[in-house]
């Protein structure tokens, strides 16, 4: 179930927070779930040439981003080498890497869809164009080779893979997420042969809270990232579970075959840590919790949870809680999770939260957190005439060309409704060519309405949200159509049409002019916290590259998606999967002033050909005392590197 559906069961369509986000990657949502994929909308902001920096954006970069990185960008590096390549030529199609014990593990992401074929056989199946884990033996990093894959369940995506060394043998998990009807949970399997999977349990993960399950039917939520953790005699795992309460769970996995659910935190406890979220009953305040986590800063405005690391011991949880911040708990008692602290700092770089992954270094005294922000520009959105004329939240559609890239960044004029604008026959000829038109949402693809104006005539389009849903903001997905567009709440679009209801809609009557700019800002960042006293954690620094700072520097591909993703701490150093800035190795050993020592981040039409596609690297693993690294590349599979240099061989030759 998705938080939309959520949210229509609930009756708050009039929240404004960006539906569809926090379970996930923050993406492109469409009225047609097949065209539903999280990133490849978001690259389509990029198709195009960038505009010179604004002054806005000077004085921004100077005021927050004083750490922008100064480290090698060239196609080849000294200190970082490609080394092997687990060749899998599938666009937007890989998502996550693990390794261990020689073998290396990658997701898949929507398209291929789940199909459910040797599910469950334990064999691997020879499908690397295909759903599933695919499963590469690196025992010679300098060749890796596939050996086979482990299937999906029908419907659903791998997004997350994890394997450990657990009390019970070797384990691995991956995620389930419905992309086609399948379910949600997480799968386990015992690898200790890795080429002889064998299934150990489907797991179906639910709200926490028994009323939403019983009167709501909030079960069967997908999983987005998961991490195993022991205590002693005890094996656990940690799973990101897209419920409404509750996305922090605890499953005991001592025995595999037979996971029991162990404990639920949710960043509703940080709207009210009085109330036992399992058990109320009391709707009114669930309605109320729904809002807060709902709303957020910046553009992406949600406080559920994204992503989990948990410290070696297994005592303390670092949860990436989006807009909620970075959520410090202690799992000393992985049956009572409690907060320690909430690091947060709205007021720095672009007023974007959206904390992503965090990963302490070993003591714990420093916690490296993402920031994932695939919109470096700031919209804004105004009703330019009548009665109404004023500022209002918008969200620009992703499958639509960037406002930014118009004459003056801007869109705007007079605007004419056209219905649903799902039958190119219904829609009326722009009255003029400047003339925007405005649409309301439903029914059909966002895609099929945007091609359906453009060829009636009209600049651009406004969409806006049902009365069902009110005035929640989604970043239309799909189809990319050359036409500027954004996406507008229930009451901002009847405000525009100068009418009291939906009833009163008449197709082809004028409404008030509008006006949308958009200004560079940047993407998304690594932030830097001191967790010497856990309590109190003190934000030391922020590292950009030149591109996450400047969207529109000329070195930067104006295709490319330069926010940082994924990253490991290892000793000093932070291993970073960065979208199109390649894998990056940055030396924290001063925290208030890191410093990039390593890129790898090749380019040009050679590299391209080879990788199916111009880098986008999402996935990050790293072999603890050794050299070398793994990364996954949305379009090109599996990268194995490896770390030159007198300061890796030093640190690689640990006791």
């Amino acid at each position: 179930m998705s938080r939309r559906k959520m949210l229509t069961l609930l009756g708050v369509g009039g929240l404004t927070g960006i539906a569809g986000v926090g379970s996930a990657h923050p993406g492109g949502v469409t009225d047609d779930p097949t065209e539903s994929d999280e990133h490849e909308v978001h690259r389509g902001l990029h198709n195009h040439g960038a505009p010179d920096p604004s002054q806005p954006l000077i004085d921004l970069d100077a005021t927050h981003n004083s750490v922008v990185s100064s480290g090698p960008s060239a196609h080849v590096v000294k200190n970082l080498a490609l080394v092997g390549r687990g060749e899998r030529l599938l666009p937007n199609g890989t998502t996550d890497v693990w390794a261990l014990d020689g073998y290396a593990y990658i997701g898949t992401f929507n398209t291929p869809c789940g199909t459910g074929a040797g599910f469950g056989s334990g064999e691997l199946v020879d499908d690397l164009l295909g759903p599933g884990i695919a499963v590469f033996d690196v025992h010679n990093p300098n060749k890796p080779e596939y050996v086979g894959s482990i299937p999906s369940v029908a419907g659903s995506r791998t997004n997350d893979v994890k394997v450990a060394n657990m009390n019970s043998g070797r384990i691995l998990a991956h995620s389930n997420e419905s992309c086609g009807g399948g379910p949600g949970g997480f799968e386990l399997y015992n690898v200790d042969d890795p080429l002889a999977p064998q299934h150990l349990a489907h797991v179906q993960t639910d709200d926490m809270n028994a009323f939403l399950r019983d009167n709501f039917g909030f079960t069967d939520f997908g999983v987005h990232n998961l991490w195993f953790f022991t205590q002693g005699a005890n094996d656990y795992i940690a799973a990101v579970v897209e419920s409404e309460l509750g996305n922090f769970q605890i499953y005991d996995i001592t025995d595999p075959s037979n996971p029991v659910f162990v404990s639920g935190w949710g960043a509703e406890s940080l709207f009210d840590s009085n109330v036992d979220w399992a058990s109320t009953t009391d709707f009114g305040l669930i309605l109320e919790a729904d809002a807060y986590l709902f709303s957020g800063y910046g553009s992406s405005q949600n406080r559920f949870l994204h992503d989990i690391v948990v410290n070696e011991d297994g005592t303390r949880a670092y949860l990436a809680n989006w807009d909620a911040g970075l959520v410090l708990l202690d799992i000393s008692d992985p049956a009572n999770p409690t907060l320690v602290s909430q690091a947060i700092e709205p007021s720095v770089g672009d007023g974007e939260v959206n904390s992503h992954q965090a990963f302490p270094n070993e003591d714990g005294s420093i916690v490296v957190e993402t920031e994932e922000d695939f919109d470096p520009f700031t919209l804004t959105f105004d009703i330019t005439s009548g009665p109404d004329a004023d500022e209002y939240p918008a969200a620009e559609g992703a499958i639509t060309s960037p406002i930014v890239e118009l004459p003056g960044g801007e869109m705007s004029g007079p605007t004419t409704y056209v219905g649903l604008a799902c039958d190119a026959a219904t829609v009326p000829p722009a009255p003029s060519p400047d003339h925007v038109a405005v649409i309301q949402r439903g029914v059909c693809a966002f895609s099929q309405k945007a091609q359906n104006i453009v060829d009636a005539g009209y600049a651009g389009m406004v969409v806006f949200n049902d009365e069902a849903r009110g005035d929640a903001l989604v970043t239309m997905g799909g189809t990319a159509v050359d036409t500027p567009g954004l996406f507008v709440g229930h009451s901002t679009g009847l405000k525009i049409l100068g009418v009291g209801s939906a009833a009163d809609l008449v197709v082809g009557a004028a409404g008030e002019s509008v006006s949308a700019t958009a200004e560079p800002q940047r993407w998304g960042n690594v932030r830097i916290w001191d967790y010497s006293d856990e309590s109190n954690p003190d934000l030391l620094s922020e590292f950009d590259t030149v591109c996450s700072a400047n969207p529109s520097d000329p070195s930067c591909d104006p295709r490319g998606t330069y926010s940082v993703h994924n990253i490991i701490v290892e000793d000093d150093m932070v291993y970073i999967s960065w979208y199109s800035d390649g894998v990056l190795i940055v030396d924290i050993s001063d925290p208030a002033n890191p410093v990039e020592v390593a890129r790898y981040s090749p380019g040009g039409q050679e590299f391209e050909d080879q990788n199916g596609g111009i880098q986008d690297v999402w996935g990050i693993d790293k072999e603890k005392n050794s050299p070398w690294i793994y990364a996954s590349d949305r379009n090109g599979g599996l990268y194995v590197l490896k770390e030159l240099g007198s300061g890796s061989e030093k640190r690689n030759n640990r006791n």
